[in-house]
């Protein structure tokens, strides 16, 4: 069996080195917001190319930590409405209702799977006064667009980037905080649960460092209504030792995209829209097709695992019963036709030839 992802391979060449944090972490003594974190915060804002980051809980509540900075500097009040896409992961728009805003939910562009631009001026109302732009699948959204927009329309853009990181941020990425997922799959994954918010806001910087810690900026004493939201020691210097290799790895997956996309030949099957740059870490490979069901069984019977993210678009949740009634075609249509196939730094060349050659005889 082709695993879709080989978590143990993955982390199997870092086992010595992890053995040695965590003695080292162990004889140190200190738990919580120590060394490591502050470490690793200031590693990975000079990887993103920007001056802050915040190492909190997960990338939720990175989230929900930007909106509530917000909230505390008044430039979003209780009621507001955010656009955010219609195709996304549920924890966006969670986000959005876990601080009392509204969502308003925007319809993607099929090629993209990524908010489409072209939709949103139509959905702003005067309560509209931010944008949450996902990068689904670890490509990035047309940022120069939406950026436009928000200039356009005097909106707040906050970035969902769980699945995006090391894609090549173009300057509009730069001016708007972004939030960040560890969990143990990303292409920067932990040994378990964590997550960041990087921005070049030194006030939204101060604010988020006090709200992920009960709204503490010393201790006992409290200036905001905070959360206790912090990324853990270990696992700040767990993803230290694979930080140097983000890079390395996101080369091999656009290296595994560029060869299923040049190589996969079958009219059942609709390949991800790639323009060849450094905004796509493919972080997922997701095709599409109208048999899904039929395709994953028999790449399941030829030893092949696949994903579906996502079975159910959030409007139809159970969770969102008041989005129920509401009709996104487009949305609906990405999710019941997506499949996720195998995309890592792992898989061997020999086992994406086999990929291919199954997929190409389907």
């Amino acid at each position: 069996m082709i695993k879709f992802f080989d978590l143990h391979k993955v982390n199997k060449q870092y086992e010595k080195a992890f053995h040695e944090k965590l003695e080292q972490f162990m004889q140190r003594g200190w738990y919580i917001l120590g060394d490591e974190v502050q470490s690793f915060e200031n590693q990975f804002a000079a990887h993103c190319g920007t001056k802050h980051c915040i190492g909190v809980g997960n990338g939720l509540e990175a989230l929900v930590l930007i909106f509530k900075a917000y909230l505390e500097l008044g430039k979003l009040q209780k009621g507001d409405e955010v656009i955010v896409p219609a195709n996304t992961y549920i924890a966006s728009i969670l986000s959005i209702l876990q601080t009392d805003l509204v969502p308003v939910l925007v319809e993607p562009k099929l090629e993209t799977f990524n908010l489409n631009p072209d939709l949103i001026a139509a959905k702003i109302t005067s309560k509209t006064k931010a944008i949450l732009v996902v990068h689904l699948y670890g490509q990035l959204a047309d940022m120069e667009k939406i950026d436009s927009i928000a200039k356009q329309h005097n909106l707040l853009i906050i970035q969902d980037a769980a699945q995006a990181h090391g894609a090549h941020l173009s300057s509009p990425v730069f001016n708007h905080p972004s939030a960040y997922s560890f969990y143990p799959t990303k292409n920067l994954g932990s040994l378990g649960d964590g997550g960041a918010v990087v921005t070049n806001d030194d006030d939204l910087n101060k604010i988020i460092r006090a709200l992920r810690n009960y709204g503490s900026e010393k201790k006992y004493v409290n200036d905001y209504l905070g959360i206790n939201s912090r990324l853990d020691e270990i696992q700040a210097a767990f993803l230290k030792v694979k930080l140097p290799n983000l890079a390395n790895d996101n080369q091999k997956r656009r290296q595994i995209a560029n060869r299923y996309l040049a190589e996969i030949k079958n009219d059942k099957i609709v390949l991800p829209f790639y323009d060849g740059s450094t905004n796509h870490v493919f972080h997922l490979f997701v095709i599409r097709t109208e048999k899904r069901t039929e395709l994953q069984d028999y790449l399941k019977e030829n030893g092949i695992e696949t994903m579906i993210h996502y079975p159910i678009p959030p409007h139809q949740q159970k969770a969102l019963k008041e989005f129920n009634s509401l009709s996104f075609p487009i949305t609906e249509k990405i999710h019941r036709e997506v499949l996720s196939l195998p995309m890592s730094p792992v898989l061997t060349e020999e086992e994406v030839s086999s990929i291919i050659q199954v997929l190409n005889q389907y």
